[in-house]
């Protein structure tokens, strides 16, 4: 988007609050536009490119590593700073706000760091090594917030931002991630109101249809972004506008506001991405991307299960038929692959490329190795929603002589897929699933959200199974960052090579030849055919018409120099 005069943005955000709200008013246009900081007499350009081949991004909460008494912030930046300064440029602190439950995301402060986690001096500290990406949870804030206390008291401004029920909605055919009471009654200063709480009785939803509400949340943008916010993460974003009698997901006022905020920020700050978090079938998740209107990325929720899928039962067929068919992503949006987070791994994105019983069976198989799974209502039935495991129980334990080399290839295949690739950070510390976690505190997640202390770190040069996915994941992270052909826009070719998964890599953009990475999924070895001579960027082996893979081996090839 170019540089819109002060007229034309106000315009263009009259035409949004009209779509919105269903009345072209000007006032609450200068509302939202006063609200996000936009100077009226700066014209700022747009990003030459907002991503590159080096974008590599760290998932992780601020307190995922820590260190003694030094604060958790403080700990995270000496990692960055330190084993991962080669693999790593981005790093998504996952909600630093105080809370009150959902480790994070039941926001009490929107305007504050955690002091348990640091200071906005330490965020800014940490934003001298890595862009950082912040979390906007915008659905829901906490019931011990003081927009909620003024809710209950009737007193402003929280009286009129939280989103309440009537006993006789007809709330049939919401779609939810939770098989929990989808309305919580609440005592309050003028008797009893039903709350709509999408994800708890402790994260009551926010009401977007009230512009007053839009305006303090944009406010909340403007802060973060002038405290180093490059990347802003919309929590839960499908689920903010509400309408009786509606499945209340996707709404057309949603998507309208996603692309006001696009409209906003590209004028009060062009080089931040919108990221949604829509954890949705893939047909869905994708309509956030507009028509280059909306989101400039989207988390690729159909990836983890179908690559996990593959990398369990030796196939690369599903994988490839799906991102061969799927629709790619419009001019100046991209994917953020990924295999895990916070959240555990969703499978509700596989329906439809998976069937009803290979997901069971996913689920299946995360309970015999010691996981769990949560569900999410539809139409009052509730279904597999994802699977809370880590990786290392997941692929057969430290006893299992492959898992290593499994969990390696599996996100061998993020690294090197179109889009920018994101690594958990309990994955890159090859945690194991945390039962006691769960039984002390019952939330699912838990079991794979440990917190690793800085001393105990996998040594890179240690000889352990978790030394050798750390050291494995950090080198693979930095090898991809050497390359153009692996820019997020590069062309891509896949193909399914009787088991082996071929990422064809074409630098159209950016340095560098092209790199085609080979990823034998079977518990076989394989040998395909190759073009000429061909050396691994890797490994620095060498190989000419063929290359023989051994079971879950990655090569990344490229046309050996003459």
């Amino acid at each position: 988007m170019t540089s819109l005069s002060a007229s034309q943005l106000h315009d263009r955000v009259l035409d949004h609050v009209e779509r919105i709200w269903g009345d072209r008013d000007a006032d609450i246009a200068t509302m939202l536009i006063d609200a996000v900081g936009i100077d009226p007499t700066s014209a700022l350009p747009g990003p030459a490119s907002r991503w590159d081949e080096r974008d590599v991004a760290l998932i992780t909460y601020g307190d995922s590593i820590v260190s003694g008494a030094d604060a958790p912030l403080r700990a995270l930046t000496a990692l960055v700073s330190g084993d991962l300064a080669d693999a790593i440029n981005i790093v998504h602190v996952l909600p630093f706000n105080p809370y009150s439950s959902d480790r994070g995301f039941s926001v009490i402060d929107y305007t504050e760091v955690d002091p348990n986690l640091g200071t906005w001096e330490d965020m800014d500290a940490l934003s001298e090594h890595v862009a950082l990406m912040f979390d906007l949870v915008l659905n829901h804030c906490s019931a011990k917030s003081e927009w909620f206390q003024q809710f209950l008291a009737d007193e402003e401004p929280g009286n009129a931002f939280i989103k309440t029920g009537e006993p006789e909605w007809d709330l049939s055919k919401v779609v939810r991630p939770r098989s929990l009471p989808l309305l919580t009654e609440f005592d309050t200063a003028v008797g009893p109101q039903l709350v709509w709480t999408t994800f708890s009785e402790d994260q009551v939803d926010l009401d977007w249809s009230n512009p007053d509400l839009v305006a303090e949340m944009l406010r909340v943008i403007d802060l973060y972004i002038s405290r180093g916010a490059r990347l802003l993460r919309l929590d839960a974003v499908a689920y903010i506008w509400k309408v009786p009698g509606t499945t209340s997901i996707h709404l057309p006022e949603t998507h309208e506001m996603v692309k006001m905020l696009h409209t906003l920020l590209a004028s009060r700050a062009p080089e931040v991405s919108i990221i949604t978090e829509t954890n949705v079938p893939d047909r869905e998740n994708r309509t956030y991307f507009g028509d280059s209107d909306e989101a400039h990325l989207i988390y690729n929720f159909t990836l983890p299960p179908l690559a996990i899928d593959a990398v369990l039962n030796g196939r690369a067929d599903r994988l490839v038929e799906w991102m061969n068919t799927a629709p790619p992503p419009p001019p100046g949006t991209t994917l953020f692959n990924f295999l895990a987070s916070h959240d555990g791994i969703g499978v509700r994105p596989a329906e439809g490329f998976l069937t009803d019983d290979e997901i069971s069976g996913l689920v299946a198989l995360t309970h015999d190795r010691g996981g769990l799974h949560g569900t999410y209502d539809r139409a009052g039935v509730p279904h597999p929603y994802e699977l809370n495991i880590a990786f290392p129980d997941l692929f057969g334990g430290p006893d299992d002589p492959q898992m290593v080399d499994r969990i390696l290839l599996l996100h061998t295949i993020v690294l090197a897929l179109a889009g920018v690739p994101a690594i958990y950070i309990n994955s890159l510390m090859a945690t194991t699933t945390d039962r006691a976690a769960y039984d002390a505190d019952g939330i699912r997640r838990s079991v794979n959200r440990g917190r690793v202390d800085l001393t105990d770190v996998p040594g890179l040069a240690d000889d352990t199974w978790q030394s050798r996915i750390y050291a494995g994941l950090l080198d693979r992270a930095a090898l991809r960052r050497m390359h153009g052909a692996f820019h997020p826009e590069a062309e891509q070719t896949l193909r399914d090579l009787d088991g082996v998964l071929s990422i064809e890599r074409n630098p159209s953009i950016g340095d560098g030849g092209p790199v085609t990475v080979l990823c034998n999924m079977t518990n076989s070895e394989r040998t395909v055919h190759i073009d000429g001579s061909q050396t691994c960027l890797r490994t620095g082996r060498s190989f000419t018409q063929t290359a023989t893979l051994q079971p879950f081996e990655d090569l990344w090839l490229t046309i050996a120099p003459r």
